[in-house]
């Protein structure tokens, strides 16, 4: 766990000092390399069969681009079933105030960052979560069912983290940046692609295990 800490600290000073220009030219690079597929699909996260259509876009995903769609041990943690750690215990907590419509991302314990989403509206709301995230987790990602636009060539769903199904944390296009703060999504939650870019690579850095997800 020491060496997770050291890791997270690393990754977080570097990434708070991450320029917006940085974060743009890293998604130019992502969209530049052809092997990255535009992951177009009809996602509804409250579809009962979703999974199967989610394992079908981990298939084209890692096929095509030769990288993992799942975070190497998430499926250790599925087996095992049991919290590794809990909220501001873990590395990495990500609190969801759909009240609010509002992020916490605490590190080690303390209060890094916060900034507005957009959960669901009515009809589509977003579950209460408290749990790890599943582990399934995609740099470029695109819905045709409901686009709003694109963003650098990562799709409208840039740096997706799921946490069940095909509910998930995720960038949004500039369409959306000023419903930010609002409810607005079908069911997953939105926010700016480089806050969404910093979630993702936190949570790349320390793994499902040292990662919470609260949406309440």
């Amino acid at each position: 766990m020491k060496t997770g800490l050291k890791i997270t600290t690393f990754v977080v000073s570097l990434l708070f000092g991450i320029n917006l220009q940085a974060n743009a030219q890293t998604a130019e690079a992502l969209a530049e390399d052809e092997r990255i597929p535009n992951m177009i699909e009809e996602l509804n996260p409250f579809d009962p069969n979703i999974e199967e259509t989610l394992e079908y876009y981990d298939r084209i995903y890692e096929e095509e681009t030769g990288k993992p769609a799942h975070l190497s041990d998430a499926f250790i943690n599925d087996i095992i079933g049991l919290a590794t750690c809990r909220r501001a215990n873990c590395a990495v907590w990500a609190q969801v105030v759909k009240e609010t419509q509002r992020m916490y991302l605490y590190v080690n314990g303390s209060l890094r960052g916060s900034w507005p989403v957009s959960t669901g509206i009515s009809g589509y709301g977003t579950p209460n979560f408290d749990k790890h995230p599943d582990g399934r987790i995609y740099d470029r990602y695109t819905s045709s069912k409901y686009p709003g636009g694109d963003y650098n060539g990562l799709g409208n769903m840039p740096y997706a983290v799921f946490i069940r199904g095909g509910f998930a944390l995720h960038g949004t296009p500039r369409s959306n940046w000023p419903k930010l703060g609002t409810r607005a999504s079908h069911g997953c939650i939105r926010m700016h692609p480089d806050n969404a870019y910093t979630f993702n690579r936190l949570v790349r850095a320390n793994g499902v295990s040292n990662v919470w997800i609260t949406v309440q």
